[in-house]
């Protein structure tokens, strides 16, 4: 089944460097079938005009798509009514109206908001801000070792003052199943409200509203098969009607005057202006296909996958899986004692393995567990195990050719002396700036066949730069944006009038990276830093991605932090 699957998801038989594409990010987004992809296109070339404004046929033809769309999700959640279905433009969107609106004009002093420790920053940062404006207070459910609730401590934190309980339904970093339907229970015995994130739970398992009896639930489109941009918010139809527009403009009104203004009642009191029709109409594709698939057999399918994959790797060396709850969707995320999470990605890319590096956005989860972040391999119905065995393989190799690397290269620790007038060894060692040197490296580096042993180039560079020793390596000259860690020191001779860095990082790509950057830049005048055009270099080398402004980028920051030490001594 999941091979012919495949067949539906134009983008699968894709390559990238050479390789055929294995998508393991489908946590962060999924891949999106034919039939999405054509009732997107089928809109735009058949029904295109804006919806419930005008008597023409397109107009007609269009909204009722529209609310066609609005019906099938009523559906899917099996909601009691469809005037309960809230378009946002994803679950990010919806918590923060369930925040603004419901959350501004009800909570005040003493209450308290209940989420838990492994939370998306989506459903932490809106109860934050509103939190901050009312005077309520944030309360935290902590996690176990395995990656679970702690349901006991739960128990404990509600109270009568407990307003709001707002929490995952699947962890995005870790794939636990939370137990969100004995939560709902316990919650409203206390009185207090509750929010459910099924961002990462609808492509994975039905859900049912009437069921678990929440108040209100968001997801996101484009984690079920659907377009970006699009998602939604399922409410109670009488809290819906008690709460306040949180926008305003054309759709969501009654009547406008001067003199006051009156609202439509939901759901398009919370729908102002011109909503997303194509990805309303697609998002309904995306849950029609869904639909059409025996979800069971899916479910098992994802389930003996992620299984597999577990297996695998607790049979590498220096990998620590992260997260093992007992209840879990397909998500497999892990540390390695060997290489950074980073480079990890990057090798991974190269061979045409798309997986997730970083904290994920949930930096709270993160620090609870004592880490910077995790690789995580998340999986949809159509993975099949030749994309596991493909990752277990490349992983196998990219950890073989690490572990021997490092055990080859002892790295160069050099030291810090801020008293000495002349340029410290810190400095001194790292790579300087000559024409020939210069030329010599980007020789190198064009003259490798493919991009495979390019990033084996880059990862070799860090080798031969200096580590920063312990007491240069302080939060205070960390650079923020980075997905690892950077630290950065600077030195002006006065003498010669020119620029020093010593630059260092926790990943081995950056730290590569940094060694063309240095050799570029280091010992360079300010003027004649500033005229350099790094771009143009790393667009000759094909690396324009590594300064491209993508979060988490590194490389990046740190141009930006050299062009304005050199503004600052000119």
């Amino acid at each position: 089944m999941p091979a012919d699957l495949r067949l539906h998801f134009p983008i699968l038989a894709e390559q990238v460097h050479g390789h055929p594409l294995v998508w393991l990010d489908n946590a962060a987004t999924t891949q999106k079938p034919r039939v999405v992809i054509d009732a997107i296109s089928d809109y735009y070339l058949r029904a295109n005009a804006n919806v419930h404004r005008a008597s023409h046929a397109l107009s007609a033809r269009s909204t009722h798509a529209f609310e066609d769309a609005r019906d099938t999700v009523c559906q899917f959640l099996n909601a009691r009514h469809s005037d309960e279905i809230i378009w946002t433009r994803g679950a990010t969107e919806a918590l923060n109206l369930l925040a603004w609106s419901w959350g501004s004009s009800t909570l005040k002093a003493g209450d308290e908001i209940l989420l838990s420790a492994m939370e998306h920053h989506a459903n932490i940062v809106p109860w934050q801000l509103v939190a901050e404006r009312t005077g309520a207070t944030i309360k935290v459910i902590p996690i176990t070792e395995s990656g679970e609730l702690d349901l006991a401590a739960f128990q404990q934190l509600l109270n009568s003052n407990t307003k709001v309980l707002s929490v995952t339904h699947v962890s995005n970093a870790l794939g636990t199943i939370n137990p969100v339907k004995e939560m709902i229970a316990a919650a409203k015995a206390v009185g207090a409200l509750t929010i459910i994130d099924g961002a990462q739970a609808v492509a994975h398992f039905p859900v049912d509203m009437q069921d678990l009896d929440c108040d209100f639930y968001v997801f996101s489109g484009h984690k079920v098969y659907g377009p970006t941009g699009i998602g939604v918010l399922y409410g109670r139809r009488d809290l819906l009607e008690a709460m306040p527009p949180w926008q305003g403009g054309g759709e969501m009104i009654d009547r406008v005057s001067f003199s006051g203004t009156t609202f439509q009642k939901p759901p398009f009191r919370f729908e102002a202006g011109t909503p997303n029709i194509a990805g309303v109409i697609g998002l309904a594709a995306a849950i029609n296909y869904l639909n059409a698939q025996d979800r069971t057999r899916l479910a098992q399918h994802e389930t003996m996958l992620r299984l597999k994959l577990e297996q695998a790797l607790d049979q590498l060396p220096g990998i620590r899986r992260i997260g093992t709850a007992q209840d879990k969707t397909a998500v497999v995320s892990f540390v390695c004692d060997h290489i950074h999470n980073q480079d990890l990605g990057v090798l991974l890319d190269q061979q045409g393995i798309a997986v997730r590096t970083g904290h994920h956005c949930t930096m709270p989860l993160m620090e609870t567990l004592g880490l910077k972040g995790t690789v995580r391999a998340s999986l949809a119905c159509y993975n099949t195990e030749a994309d596991i065995d493909h990752f277990i393989a490349a992983l196998h190799t990219i950890l073989n050719e690490t572990i021997t690397a490092v055990q080859e290269h002892a790295e160069t620790v050099v030291a810090f002396d801020s008293e000495k007038s002349e340029l410290p060894a810190t400095f001194a060692e790292a790579p300087h700036f000559t024409a020939d040197g210069l030329e010599t490296l980007c020789h190198q580096l064009l003259k490798t066949r493919n991009w495979q042993d390019r990033y084996r180039s880059i990862m070799q560079l860090a080798n031969k730069l200096p580590t920063l020793p312990d007491e240069l390596r302080q939060q205070e000259t960390q650079l923020s944006g980075c997905e690892s860690t950077v630290w950065m020191h600077h030195f002006y001779d006065e003498n010669n009038q020119t620029l020093h860095f010593a630059i260092d990082s926790d990943a081995r790509v950056i730290r590569g990276l940094v060694y063309i950057l240095q050799t570029a830049l280091n010992g360079r005048t300010p003027a004649s830093l500033l005229s350099f055009d790094m771009d143009d270099l790393f667009q000759q080398l094909g690396l324009m991605n590594h300064l491209s402004p993508s979060r988490g980028n590194g490389l990046k920051a740190i141009v930006k932090e050299i062009v304005q030490t050199a503004h600052r001594f000119l």
